[in-house]
């Protein structure tokens, strides 16, 4: 293992890291540079550069931490074009913590960037005031189902005003996924589970997901309560952090984690579940997120015990095997952060085996990142497109006719390459399809709140 060379003690116009949340050198100087992790790369693969790398961008971290380089823009631009899919963590042999890495670096820069004003007044918004605020969140999105709903999308793309839209916006909007009318509300509500009782459980609702995902979070409700939990829906609940810390906002992710803490530590249940593969990996890391924070260190860690990914919780369980028959030609695709971080790949699979009719075929990149990455889709456009132009050719190559994911920015992602390239694939949450089996053999598996 490399040790770390002693920094300057002296301010000579350099850039270094420094503060509690400066990555950590017993963590930084695990790395040996082996190369293991390239080919796991998704920008790497794409573009073969050995600074598009983990181990370029660690190289990176280690000539700042020792003051041989400043954090000049041309620096933060390799960082910036980490999807943080996490997939070298999985390759690498010396147990390099890269999404700590990562993280902590991305906090590092958060300051020294010059966005332009508008841009970085949105970003301000979104993360700050939009995503902790529910009520706020919620009339946002109100305002673009209405968009669509009453005809304004259609007129605007006709117009071809969008394409007057400064930077990728007018991309952005074409790619925004169609908005159910049905939401999914954390309101304190208790949903009874169908049968002998197997476990007492909390949902974690989170921000984005009940507001575009409303009839998916219902039917993980069903498929939760169909086989024997009852489901608790927290109302002091909220956002899990997980995108404010992608972009080195740590001290609103650790706010927005105390009040988790609070909330489901506040209810007597045996396990917190997920449905988001990315809210999962942030809250069972709350521990780590937390460990300086005295008030709060211990009761973290104890959270993150109880954090459960739905998928991991349903094949414990076991589950019930469904009987309604589904002809279905499946792929799936590895969400990073249920593949990477939690590193949950055989329970998923499992579970779309035991749905009758279900022909499943393996997609040979499957535990390749489909270029969604929380907001990466938006700030690193090009990239996120290249890396999902290689993930569709291999779901073409399936000839399946759904691809089951376990990310709702995976979803999305993927919908809109669907939707792009014309293929006839519908994508979908595994609960999705162990609900719609569910429902084909009964009626009354469906939960019903205290």
């Amino acid at each position: 293992m490399a040790t770390a060379p002693e920094k300057p003690r002296t301010d000579d116009g350099l850039n270094i890291f420094a503060g509690p949340d400066a990555p950590q050198e017993s963590e930084l100087y695990k790395c040996v540079h082996c190369g293991f992790c390239l080919q796991a790369c998704p920008t790497y693969v794409e573009t073969g550069l050995e600074a598009e790398s983990p181990r370029g961008r660690i190289a990176l971290m280690k000539a700042v931490n020792e003051g041989r380089i400043g954090i000049t823009d041309s620096v933060m631009r390799h960082w910036d074009l980490c999807i943080q899919c996490r997939a070298c963590e999985v390759a690498c042999p010396s147990g390099v913590p890269y999404g700590n890495l990562i993280e902590a670096t991305m906090q590092q820069v958060a300051d020294r960037r010059s966005p332009g004003y508008v841009n970085g007044k949105i970003a301000t918004l979104a993360l700050n005031k939009l995503l902790p605020n529910q009520t706020l969140l919620s009339m946002v999105i109100g305002g673009m189902r209405m968009y669509q709903r009453f005809g304004v999308q259609k007129v605007m793309r006709k117009s071809g005003l969008l394409k007057l839209l400064p930077g990728n916006m007018g991309e952005l909007e074409d790619s925004m996924p169609t908005l159910p009318t049905e939401v999914f509300k954390a309101s304190g509500q208790v949903y009874r589970a169908r049968g002998e009782v197997k476990a007492k459980v909390a949902l974690l609702s989170g921000c984005v997901m009940p507001l575009i995902h409303g009839p998916e979070m219902n039917a993980v409700v069903r498929v939760l309560t169909r086989n024997g939990c009852e489901v608790v829906v927290t109302k002091e609940q909220g956002c899990c952090g997980a995108i404010n810390s992608h972009v080195g906002d740590l001290d609103m992710t650790r706010e927005l984690a105390r009040r988790n803490v609070d909330a489901f530590l506040a209810e007597e249940v045996d396990y917190v579940v997920v449905a988001s593969a990315g809210c999962g990996s942030r809250m069972k890391e709350y521990g780590h997120l937390l460990r300086d924070d005295a008030a709060y260190a211990e009761k973290a860690e104890a959270l993150s015990a109880k954090v459960q990914d739905i998928h991991e919780l349903l094949a414990s369980l076991p589950i019930e095997p469904p009987k309604g028959h589904l002809p279905y030609r499946v792929t799936y695709q590895d969400s990073c952060h249920l593949s990477n971080a939690q590193r949950i790949t055989a329970a998923p699979r499992q579970l779309l085996g035991s749905i009758p009719g279900i022909e499943f075929v393996e997609l040979s990149n499957a535990d390749k990142c489909c270029g969604a990455g929380g907001t990466y889709t938006i700030t690193e456009r090009d990239f996120s497109m290249r890396i999902l132009d290689t993930k569709m050719r291999a779901v073409r190559q399936t000839q399946a006719n759904v691809i089951a994911t376990a990310n709702p920015g995976c979803l999305m992602q993927l919908q809109y390459g669907a939707q792009r390239d014309g293929m006839p694939v519908q994508v979908k949450y595994i609960t999705d399809l162990l609900d719609e089996s569910y429902s084909k053999e009964s009626n009354g598996a469906s939960g019903t709140p205290q």
